[in-house]
């Protein structure tokens, strides 16, 4: 007996609107690709996702806009929040950090980065002091400490607390040498960055310091590399939750 052949469906409402989804996703994915993090705006980012939730839900169902609440016209929008604003400000001083010490950053002497505790800007100690020493070799740093100082007088960062985390590797101070332990060896180096900033115009008052020696490493202290990447002084532009 022939086989009859299974007769396929042509038309509907079904098959163009799997073309479709694919063209969105391809979309999607093409301007995921050029999403720069660096730029990125949290409240906007939370109304991009908002919007795309009923996506896939229903051929006539559309997302949410992104358009400004009735309430917004009298100045009561999420934006215009305190704590939108400084968040805002912080994102601001972010890249200008990166743009102000972009030639360290390639270098290696600099390093801009956040975390929950805020902004951070890394001074590698092997850039700054001299070998077991907590005297600042300001001849060569001069410059980048002057454009710190003017980072952390500017606008953005009026009202803000700092505080400097001095760190080591885990190798072992000289025991003939000045310092008895890394506590001792970072903490004054957190304290000889924060002389110099203060030199340089930024209140005292603004500043924690603390030494911490080698119990926060961000690289494998058994290497060499990893080693140099932990011996570093964090500057740190807190956030509201870590004054």
């Amino acid at each position: 007996m022939a086989r009859k052949k299974k007769e396929t469906a042509l038309g509907g409402t079904g098959e163009w609107i799997v073309t479709y989804s694919d063209m969105v996703t391809l979309l999607l994915c093409f301007f995921v690709a050029l999403f720069d993090t660096t730029e990125v705006d949290v409240v906007q980012l939370n109304q991009m996702i908002s919007s795309l939730n009923n996506i896939g839900m229903g051929a006539s169902t559309g997302g949410n806009t992104l358009s400004v609440g009735r309430m917004a016209e009298l100045g009561n929008s999420i934006n215009s929040l305190p704590s939108m604003e400084k968040g805002k400000m912080l994102a601001t001083a972010k890249k200008k950090a990166v743009s102000l010490f972009q030639p360290e950053i390639k270098s290696n002497k600099v390093r801009v980065s956040s975390d929950e505790r805020g902004l951070v800007i890394s001074l590698a100690s092997d850039a700054f002091f001299r070998p077991a020493s907590a005297d600042i070799n300001i001849d060569e740093t001069r410059s980048m400490l002057v454009r710190l100082s003017e980072l952390l007088k500017s606008g953005e960062l009026e009202g803000r607390k700092f505080r400097i985390e001095g760190h080591t590797d885990s190798s072992p101070t000289d025991p003939a040498g000045p310092w008895q332990s890394n506590w001792e060896l970072s903490t004054a180096r957190a304290l000889g960055v924060l002389h110099y900033l203060s030199d340089f115009g930024v209140p005292e008052a603004r500043f924690q310091v603390s030494g911490l020696a080698a119990t926060m490493p961000i690289a494998d202290d058994s290497t060499a590399e990893g080693r140099a990447y932990n011996r570093r002084v964090d500057i740190i532009i807190l956030d509201e939750g870590h004054l």
